[in-house]
């Protein structure tokens, strides 16, 4: 037994054929195969492939085209209706991202005295659902032909709208009638791929279409359908098994059963062999489009490998998209968005927040008037995305006076179909709606007055402590090396020793303001206070920079508040009532519910704050850069520790327009005509534009001038080996024979004393430095006196 061409009729004749031991050979099977087929029905042989390939197909097109949601469409039947189908269509949308939204359920057509209206009946509830992409599963061919006239007559085929079309209805197609194909004009269909090229199909073809013309004259379309290709493959597998069974001595229905399941062949219809009961390759699927009153061939796609143009590439990548162009419903000129777009008749409804504490972003003028009524810095930035798309979007705006959150809940049950406004993108509101790209960065931000910075150790600031640390080592450095080198030839650094150190110290601190007065006798001692002088010059011009930006610039800073000290000490604090931010603090940062306080406008903080009604103000960073922008002098934040979505747009759950705002707001930030938006609305104050708080000026570090140091170093460094080297020279021929030890001693004397000094002959206390002499021969008046003898 041959037919069946749907599921309920195949399980009925598979159980008579039980009964009777006869192979029935069906053309229908179920979507999900039942467990212990082939036991309950051990003679049935399903001339069909897996849905599961099918399924994956129309998958694949939701995908590349971003439809993300979808109707199917199914009639019922004695076993509940296509449940086997709509799961595996369910798990492969699901796979891609997208999900079915609604199920139009057909009753079984046998049952309905008007099919035209029933089906009329069932439209109409599509009209209340914004998906527009429709996929016609296990449908009898007396629906389809009412369907899609019904719905060509309800607009539901036309621009925007998608139909897809299962096997079970493509198969049909060349049946059709064209009024019945007229009205599926643009739908995209899935049919089993046969090649039409092999000799075997081109004699079949031409004696179908003979014997087709003279039993049914009548007919127009003398194509034979996928249908008769299986037909004719089932009689060859029959006949097949019927020969093998020939050549054998005993035969019965069993073995002509097996004979049938291990055929091995190539048929008309593809390749025929079978495993546990049904087909067993999977099929290479042929993607068609409707146009007029026929169809063409567009894609193929292949297992494993997606979308390709021709079967000569199945080894290769697939296409991203269907290759082939695309004849779309309405000769809509682009890809339709598979969604209730909006029209002059029915505009897009938009919810805007009618009271905000910044109007900046949002302002609500008159209500009634949607071109002027509405103003702020979101308002321009959505009408700037308008002039981005490149189709017509209709729209009308409604000011809605309560929560944010209740403005997303009315998108989210369909009252509106977006919001424009400040809207803060959050998880809770994400499991809502769909936001766009967002369009300024978010995060809550602590407000709290400043007092002006006073230091009575400002002085010290314009260097940090290594730089003074390496100053001061410097100058000693320094100080140590012009006293060794001006001990010898200059008398003014002789004398007691704490005469010396003082001199030296002097000299060299002297240095730093040009008053030292002491001359210099060493050409040494010359370059080094040369070098020291250089970078003298350099450090006080840069310390004295430093100190004076840091005494002319006021030096605002915050009044020391923190989360902390205002939770434990219960102070009070505000916010922006209408947004999330209360709930926030009440539930995250643990404040007090009765210390958060509601603050209805930008300019009222001011005054909460003056009157001690708030000792903080907590506001989202977009709103915290306008507040400061204009009381940057009296007021601070600190840096936003809790971060968000960023603000956005929303939308309905699947609506097409995000994925397009979204893109065009990125155009927006790419051309910089979104800084232009920002820079209009929020602009810096004049008085603003050099706040200390941004602009505090850093000590200078080492870091900027150690090659300065390093010169200085090295100079009196290289001054003090060269006068070591001239001693050393010196002393050379007292020195012979003698040890180290006492060579080093007679250079250090020689640089102490200024002459050279024997080992031998024992030091000389320098102090004091003036002694008497007695001179013989001399007059009592001169043997009296004294003869000065400077060393």
């Amino acid at each position: 037994m041959l037919g069946m061409e749907r599921w309920e009729e195949a399980a009925l004749v598979a159980d008579i054929g039980n009964q009777a031991q006869v192979p029935v050979l069906s053309f229908a099977a179920p979507a999900l195969t039942p467990p212990l087929t082939s036991t309950r029905w051990p003679f049935l042989v399903r001339m069909v492939y897996s849905n599961s390939e099918q399924m994956r197909c129309i998958a694949e097109l939701t995908r590349v085209y971003s439809w993300r949601r979808v109707v199917a469409v199914y009639e019922d039947n004695t076993h509940g209706g296509d449940s086997g189908g709509l799961a595996l269509l369910s798990q492969a949308l699901q796979e891609v991202g997208s999900k079915i939204e609604h199920r139009l359920v057909l009753p079984p057509f046998a049952l309905i005295s008007d099919p035209k209206e029933a089906v009329k009946e069932e439209l109409i509830k599509l009209q209340e659902i914004k998906s527009r992409v429709f996929i016609v599963l296990q449908t009898s061919l007396p629906w389809v032909t009412h369907l899609f006239r019904e719905a060509k007559n309800m607009g539901l085929v036309g621009e925007d709208t998608i139909w897809i079309l299962t096997d079970t209805v493509t198969s049909f197609l060349d049946s059709f009638n064209t009024s019945v194909i007229y009205s599926m004009e643009g739908a995209l269909g899935i049919k089993s791929d046969y090649s039409d090229s092999s000799n075997a199909y081109k004699s079949f073809h031409a004696q179908f279409r003979q014997i087709f013309m003279s039993e049914y004259p009548e007919e127009d379309n003398l194509e034979p359908g996928f249908h008769a290709l299986k037909a004719y493959d089932s009689i060859s597998a029959i006949i097949k098994a019927m020969e093998r069974m020939s050549r054998n001595s005993s035969s019965s229905p069993k073995e002509l059963l097996n004979n049938i399941l291990s055929s091995n062949f190539t048929g008309l219809s593809g390749q025929i062999s079978f495993s546990a009961g049904e087909l067993m390759h999977s099929p290479k699927l042929r993607v068609v489009n409707v146009v007029g009153k026929k169809y063409k061939e567009i894609d193929f796609w292949f297992p494993g490998s997606g979308f390709l143009k021709s079967t000569e590439d199945e080894n290769g990548g697939g296409a991203v998209k269907l290759e082939g162009p695309v004849n779309w419903p309405g000769d809509l000129k682009r890809i339709p968005k598979g969604w209730a777009m909006p029209s002059n008749a029915k505009p897009m409804v938009i919810g805007v927040p009618g009271r905000t504490s910044f109007q900046k972003f949002v302002r609500v003028v008159n209500a009634s008037d949607d071109v002027n009524g509405y103003d702020g810095f979101c308002i321009e930035l959505f009408q700037e995305v308008l002039k981005v798309l490149d189709y017509y979007l209709p729209y009308r705006f409604v000011a809605f006076n309560g929560t944010y959150d209740e403005l997303v809940d009315h998108v989210y049950n369909k009252t509106y179909d977006a919001i424009v406004g400040d809207i803060t993108i959050l998880a809770d509101r994400f499991e809502k709606v769909e936001f766009t790209q967002p369009y300024a960065e978010s995060g809550l931000s602590m407000i709290v007055p400043v007092k002006s910075e006073k230091s009575t150790w400002i002085f010290l600031k314009p260097f940090n402590w290594q730089m003074w640390a390496i100053t001061g080592a410097t100058l000693i450095y320094t100080m140590i090396i012009v006293w060794i080198l001006e001990r010898q030839p200059n008398s003014e650094f002789r004398g007691p020793l704490v005469d010396q150190i003082g001199t030296t110290v002097w000299f060299t601190f002297s240095s730093l303001f040009f008053v030292h007065r002491e001359r210099i006798s060493s050409n040494f001692t010359r370059v080094v206070v040369v070098v020291w002088l250089f970078v003298v010059f350099i450090l006080t011009s840069c310390y004295t920079a430093s100190l004076t930006s840091m005494l002319t610039i006021q030096r605002m800073q915050p009044d020391g508040t923190n989360i902390d000290r205002l939770i434990r000490n219960n102070l009070t604090v505000g916010c922006d009532g209408d947004s999330f931010v209360r709930d926030y603090l009440q539930n995250v940062l643990k404040f007090n519910a009765e210390k958060i306080k509601k603050v209805s406008s930008e300019y009222d903080y001011s005054k909460e704050f003056q009157d001690k009604q708030i000792y903080a103000a907590f506001l989202e960073l977009p709103y915290q850069k306008v507040f400061l922008s204009h009381y940057c002098k009296q007021y601070a934040s600190n840096t936003p520790t809790y971060r968000f979505g960023g603000l956005g747009f929303a939308f309905q759950k699947g609506s097409p327009l995000v994925a397009d705002f979204s893109k065009a707001i990125l155009k927006l930030s790419e051309n910089e005509k979104l800084v232009e938006l920002e820079n209009k609305w929020f602009p810096h104050s004049p008085e603003c534009s050099n706040d200390a708080t941004d602009n505090e000026t850093d000590s200078l570090s080492h870091k900027n001038f150690w090659g300065l140091f390093v010169i200085s170093g090295a100079t009196s460094t290289v001054c003090f080996l060269i006068l070591v080297i001239k001693a050393y020279w010196l002393n050379e021929d007292q020195a012979n024979g003698s040890p180290n030890k006492s060579r080093i001693v007679s250079i250090a004397r020689y640089i102490y004393y200024g002459r050279t000094v024997s080992p031998s002959v024992p030091a000389v206390s320098s102090s004091p430095e003036i002694e008497a002499v007695n001179i013989p021969n001399a007059s009592p008046r001169e043997s009296s006196g004294l003869l000065i003898n400077s060393r």
